[in-house]
Formats: structure tokens, C-alpha cells, sequence
């Protein structure tokens, strides 16, 4: 069961980083220029949405792969 995010001063809080719904957390540093940004539960997205989760764990990319015939 997933954690309350006890840091997040959003109402309805931020979903935790260790939830499915980590993704919809509020932005709270954005780097678009280095494809990049921190969410309030402190995971790190990036423009192809993997991730690095607050506790080191890599998301791999679920954006899908161009096919080159």
C-alpha cells in the first residue's frame, strides 16, 4: 500500500512516488532544454516518460519505438 506524501502542499495531495499514478504529481522544477523535470514526490520524468524513482530505481522509457522498414 502506498505511502501519504506528507511534504506535498497540494489539495488533493500528490500521488506518492511508489503509486501507479506518480506521473499526475504537480511539476515543481522543469528543465525542457535537458528533457527533464522534478515532481513534488521527488520523482524525476523525463520527455520520453522514464523516470527515476526518489529511492534510485530506473522506469524505463514506455514510450514506444519507431519501426524502420
Amino acid at each position: 500500500m502506498s505511502k501519504t506524501n506528507t511534504m506535498c502542499p497540494h489539495q488533493p495531495c500528490c500521488p506518492p512516488a511508489d503509486s501507479a499514478g506518480r506521473d499526475a504529481a504537480h511539476v515543481v522544477h522543469s528543465h525542457p532544454e535537458q528533457g527533464w523535470s522534478l515532481l513534488c514526490n521527488g520523482v524525476v520524468l523525463f520527455e520520453d516518460n522514464g523516470e527515476i524513482l526518489p529511492n534510485g530505481r530506473v522506469i524505463s522509457s514506455r514510450r514506444p519505438h519507431a519501426v524502420v522498414f
